[in-house]
């Protein structure tokens, strides 16, 4: 009898363990994706946008690719277009708040904006990328310090004064 037993316990204990290992790697996959994905580099941002236009093959992984742009922000102050940055930083915010691990990685989400700002800024004509990058300076430390980018018209107009 008790050889009768053991044989299906055995079997549950396979099944359950082996389920709960599948969604502990499932869930440490899903991190370390996240992870790639909101890094600094430009590499990490190119595989974000590539991902981005390409959603349905990370549907298994549950992202949230909701977005709201620059929030209360203008998405492309005085021209300058940020809003895959601000796209990015959102995916960033959401998706680690939904994991539970927004605290411990809110200063490098808000690092990679700034840097995917400047890498935008990088892309204007010298004449004007001084503005770019004052804006994008503000910008970061509007997320930095408030969590969302609230820019105030001064902020753009204080930028618009850098212009040829």
């Amino acid at each position: 009898m008790t050889r009768r037993l053991t044989i299906p316990l055995a079997v549950i204990l396979v099944v359950v363990l082996g389920f709960g290992h599948s969604a502990v790697a499932a869930t440490t996959d899903r991190m370390a994706v996240l992870s790639s994905w909101t890094q600094t580099s430009a590499s990490s941002y190119s595989a974000w946008n590539s991902a981005r236009q390409n959603q349905a093959a990370w549907a298994s992984y549950a992202f949230d690719w909701s977005t709201d742009y620059c929030s209360s922000s203008p998405d492309n102050p005085l021209g300058f277009d940020f809003r895959l940055s601000c796209y990015r930083h959102d995916f960033g915010y959401r998706n680690y708040k939904a994991a539970g691990q927004f605290d411990a990685n809110k200063s490098r989400l808000d690092s990679a904006f700034y840097e995917d700002l400047k890498r935008k800024c990088a892309t204007y004509n010298s004449l004007v990328r001084p503005a770019c990058t004052s804006l994008a300076w503000t910008y970061y430390q509007a997320v930095r310090n408030f969590g969302s980018v609230v820019v105030r018209d001064s902020d753009i107009d204080r930028a618009a004064a850098l212009l040829p």
